[in-house]
């Protein structure tokens, strides 16, 4: 790849193309008289207030007109001593019909004392008969994925990273079994 400009012409109508470029096959610009000609890329922490915004207004627009809701929530669950000192938490969040664990830790000195799977069965507890369908989660190669199959989870897939095992992706997934699995869907109950 080529780390230069190319101006293409569309019919009458210019084209600046600014950054990397693969030259090695044809571009297709079909349909690139919409793009704003001058633009720029800016990596964020976090996207502006009003971006965010219009951002969720368009994706519950397009969801909407698919039947569909996210209801996006984001939470986290934490696990304290008798005398408060937290020794456990769980970060997640929800959407359609499904709990995606971001991350669970344990203070080192409360591991393998059953403490990460009664956080796991508090989030299922909670979610289990709320219209869900599964939780799910990734890990990598070098963390706790025997402990999540013996909270029931399934190896859904692995992405292997062939250059570091150790890194290589776990993705895992426990379905709530019957029930009724409506979250995500507009109106469910008609």
């Amino acid at each position: 790849m080529a780390d230069s400009a190319l101006s293409v012409r569309v019919p009458d109508v210019p084209i600046d193309i600014r950054g990397p470029i693969d030259t090695r096959g044809p571009i297709d610009i079909r349909g690139s008289e919409k793009f704003v000609h001058d633009y720029s890329i800016e990596f964020l922490d976090n996207l502006p207030d009003e971006i965010d915004k219009k951002v969720e207004r368009e994706h519950e627009a397009h969801e909407s007109s698919h039947g569909i809701i996210c209801d996006y929530n984001n939470f986290s669950m934490v696990i304290r001593s008798g005398e408060g000192e937290p020794i456990g938490a769980l970060s997640a969040y929800s959407a359609y019909a499904e709990i995606y664990v971001d991350d669970i830790w344990i203070d080192s000195k409360y591991r393998n004392l059953g403490y990460g799977r009664k956080l796991i069965g508090a989030l299922e507890h909670r979610y289990k008969d709320r219209g869900c369908n599964n939780i799910n989660l990734v890990t990598n190669g070098f963390q706790a994925v025997e402990f999540y199959q013996k909270c029931g989870f399934e190896i859904e897939f692995v992405r292997e990273n062939k250059i570091h095992p150790k890194l290589s992706k776990i993705f895992l997934v426990k379905f709530f079994g019957g029930g009724d699995q409506c979250r995500g869907i507009l109106n469910a109950a008609s």
